[in-house]
């Protein structure tokens, strides 16, 4: 019945579309792929954790009325009805080839991993049949209007496309950046990838992947031909709409059970590194557990965010919902505290008492608010930004009333700027005589604070905080060392931080005098199978002679996930990336490229008057670090010479003409 079922609807199909024909194969027996509902097996022939060589099956239309398990990497199941579909030559699907027309490893793949069966309905062949009404094709312009190293945004009509020429090939992918929408054409094309010119993130040109961080998804690609000098462009109508794709990933084949008290990889530290951690194993064929554990109630959230926008709930922040997690076998466990660690025994000991086991272990649990030293620290109404719930109070408490920011971290400058429409006043306390000094030097210190002035914010600098008075236990003043009171209704402390790593003092995995876990460039800790990353190492810096540096950058602690995860499966990987920052005040944004710990110059070009303008930080004679303000995308532009090994003297950036850095293919 099975058969005659499908012979009837193809037998349909063919009257509707003469392009479409079916071989019928031959029946499988699927009794015994059945398992019970609810449950996983493990597979024998599952790979080992740094096993790469995943089975691919054959390109097909399956339909299978039995469920399905596994992913991408899992060994095929049987079906019942196998039945090939092809189409004439101008109708092909063009989803699973790449721009060379070299067929993806991923083409038999949904976007969660599992393979390409379908249920026994009309649905498969119908999508078949309309394909080629999911797409759309436009001819975009003429060879010769785009010179090599160019790029141009175009529109489709159905949306658009970054079209790209190098080395005088055609190629199109996705025209925003996955991580915050920004316009790739104003980035950096260079060695068959593009830079986004807002935050440094890196994108191959021929298969869309992310190379470089932040972020966490990558680009659609799109087919380009050329036919009678004409650039022809072939995109899926939901991939322009999207902009932005999610890596194929496995799933887990062993049997999931959340209260096992042993997994294959324990994650703590559910932030980016973490999470990037997590996805990478999936992305690599990873098919064994994954768990992560976290103090934080949430699922992992845009962190940065919460000091530039303090009304955001964890939702509108929020990085990759719980079905996405659970879609791709990732578990996720919230308020959970690791207060040891047993390396002999592979397994830690949460605060409850509770104990998990693990084959492999990564290390993320970043950084925790550094102590101050003054009277009233039980009075209410005193922050740390930790949380949406913290930046949701501050804001909330803030509202027509006195704030007071206490440092000037980027953290604490960025609250300050939020609350400057919100509260009736806004000071700030800082140690150093301008903001910023030893980050970006006294001359664009001097500048922002100029900025911050001009919106109606109070500095005291050079100061510390002595007390917080209250008034039956809430927040009412502020006092100053040098005597000043200042009226307070909230505060917010930004005054740095120091690694959340005390639970690891007696654990035997070497940590610095500061605190930092020491990790060598493959993140890897003194401790065989176990890894840390993200605001919490200090790693060897390349660029530096190998000097162990710690660079806490939501940037880097992508990074950090993604090296330590492909080592975890056997790819030897050595970190390689160029830090990049940035910070957003008054609609303003600063970025910043480069490692400038130690500088010892400062050269500006622009108007620092204006906030418009380029500063290169020295050391000696060579550019160690670059920031910008409304100068995009020279700090991208940069961190794509620093990226490729090069030099960057300062004799080069003393002249006033950086024209050579400004890529023309970028404007």
């Amino acid at each position: 019945m099975l058969v005659c079922s499908a012979l009837q609807r193809s037998t349909h199909l063919l009257r509707e579309h003469s392009s479409l024909w079916f071989s019928y194969l031959h029946f499988r027996d699927v009794a015994a792929t059945k398992h019970p509902e609810g449950s996983r097996k493990s597979d024998p022939n599952s790979p080992p954790l740094n096993s790469l060589s995943p089975p691919f099956p054959s390109p097909s239309v399956s339909i299978n009325p039995g469920p399905t398990m596994g992913g991408c990497f899992s060994k095929p199941k049987p079906v019942e009805v196998k039945v090939e579909l092809s189409l004439l030559e101008n109708e092909k699907e063009v989803d699973g080839l790449s721009p060379n027309g070299k067929a993806s490893p991923f083409a038999d793949c949904r976007p969660n991993g599992a393979l390409g069966h379908s249920s026994d309905d009309d649905s498969t062949l119908l999508q078949a049949y309309h394909k080629s009404r999911d797409y759309v094709e436009a001819s975009v312009c003429h060879v010769k209007d785009l010179e090599n190293g160019q790029m141009r945004e175009v529109d489709l009509g159905s949306g658009r496309a970054l079209l790209i020429k190098e080395h005088g090939e055609f190629s199109a992918m996705g025209h925003k950046c996955p991580h915050y929408g920004a316009p790739l054409v104003k980035g950096v094309l260079s060695k068959g990838h593009v830079r986004c010119p807002w935050h440094g993130a890196c994108f191959n040109i021929a298969t869309g992947d992310i190379e470089d961080f932040p972020g966490l998804d990558s680009l659609p690609t799109f087919q380009v031909r050329v036919e009678k000098d004409k650039v022809i462009i072939r995109a899926n109508k939901q991939a322009l709409q999207f902009q932005k794709r999610s890596k194929a990933m496995a799933r887990c084949l062993a049997v999931i059970n959340s209260n096992t008290g042993f997994t294959n990889v324990l994650i703590i530290g559910s932030g980016p590194a973490g999470l990037v951690c997590a996805e990478t194993l999936r992305q690599e064929g990873f098919t064994d557990r994954i768990v992560i554990c976290t103090m934080d109630r949430h699922p992992p959230y845009d962190r940065p965010k919460l000091s530039k926008s303090l009304e955001s709930t964890a939702e509108q922040l929020r990085l990759r919902s719980m079905d996405f997690l659970q879609d791709h076998d990732i578990e996720l466990l919230t308020e959970k505290e690791v207060v040891a660690i047993d390396l002999k025994m592979r397994s830690v000991t949460f605060e409850e008492g509770l104990r998990m086991e693990y084959r492999k272990l990564f290390i993320a649990t970043g950084n925790k608010p550094k102590p101050l030293n003054y009277k009233g620290g039980d009075v209410r109404n005193v922050f740390h930004l930790r949380t949406p719930e913290d930046a949701n109070s501050i804001a909330r408490l803030a509202n027509n009333r006195n704030a007071v920011i206490v440092g000037t971290s980027f953290v604490g400058m960025e609250v300050a700027a939020a609350l400057t429409d919100k509260a009736h006043s806004v000071s700030i306390i800082g140690v150093e005589s301008v903001p910023f000094k030893k980050a970006l030097g006294e001359k664009v210190g001097k500048a922002i604070m100029k900025l911050f002035e001009a919106n109606r914010v109070k500095f005291y600098m050079l100061n510390e905080v002595s007390e917080m008075i209250g008034h039956h236990g809430q927040l009412k003043e502020v006092v100053l060392k040098s005597g000043k009171i200042l009226r307070a209704d909230v505060c917010v402390i930004g005054a740095g931080c120091v690694p959340a790593t005390s639970f690891l003092k007696q654990s035997g995995i070497h940590m610095d005098s500061k605190g930092f876990i020491t990790v060598n460039k493959m993140m890897q800790t003194n401790v065989d199978g176990v890894f840390a990353g993200g605001d919490v190492v200090t790693f060897p810096f390349p660029p530096r002679n190998n000097k162990k540096v710690n660079v806490p950058h939501w940037q880097m602690a992508h990074v950090h996930g993604r090296v330590a995860a492909l080592n975890m499966v056997g790819r030897v990987t050595e970190i390689k990336t160029v830090p990049y920052f940035w910070s957003a005040m008054f609609g303003k944004t600063i970025r910043y490229a480069g490692y400038g710990d130690g500088f010892d110059d400062v050269i500006i070009q622009g108007d620092l008057d204006e906030l418009r303008f380029v500063a290169f930080y020295t050391r000696g004679e060579e550019v160690v670090a670059v920031a910008s303000m409304n100068y995009d995308p020279i700090v991208s532009r940069v961190a794509e010479v620093l990226g490729s090994g090069k030099t960057i003297k300062k004799r080069d950036v003393e002249t006033g003409d950086i024209s050579w850095l400004i890529d023309k293919g970028s404007q």
